[in-house]
């Protein structure tokens, strides 16, 4: 990703982290976890300038969680928090994909390149617009936990591997 942008100016990028889904499908997938520091490090490179990184999370007040988030907020990232709603039937529901939609909508005029970390299909639909509107969108996931229409529609689709699991 390292690319100056016209005129030699600093590409603008925008990052949004379905933390959740990369979560879950990291732990699935690679049986790991996610190293945030070592992909910071692979995507902020010296020749761009992060407009906005969000890190969207759900909120249950446990120490572990807060430390975790305190740990992405030392990244760069700006945690946007949800509260984590239980129902009686013994369901739980904690879903980000509307904020994140909103937000890179928002952002989409003000950046370069859009980044997003999720393998979650509802967002192709979000994808193919943005870059109907001439904006280059790169996704993040698990390779086989990653919907094929997402990986299709990206301007880019990185596979999340084993280089990017958190070192024992």
């Amino acid at each position: 990703m390292n690319i100056f942008h016209k005129n030699n100016k600093l590409e603008r990028i925008a990052i949004f982290v379905d933390v959740q889904n990369i979560y879950y499908t990291v732990k699935d997938g690679l049986k790991g976890q996610f190293d945030y520091n070592y992909f910071w490090q692979k995507v902020v490179t010296v020749d761009c300038e992060v407009a906005v990184a969000y890190a969207y999370a759900i909120e249950r007040n446990v120490e572990l969680q807060v430390h975790f988030q305190n740990i992405l907020r030392g990244i760069g990232f700006e945690v946007k928090l949800k509260p984590f709603i239980s129902r009686n039937d013994g369901t739980s529901k904690g879903d980000w994909d509307v904020g994140i939609t909103i937000d890179m909508l928002e952002n989409a005029g003000n950046v370069d390149r859009l980044i997003l970390l999720s393998g979650d299909g509802d967002f192709d639909l979000l994808v193919e617009k943005l870059i109907s509107k001439n904006k280059i969108v790169d996704i993040y996931g698990v390779p086989q936990l990653t919907a094929e229409s997402l990986k299709r529609t990206a301007s880019n689709f990185y596979p999340i591997d084993n280089s990017y699991l958190m070192k024992r």
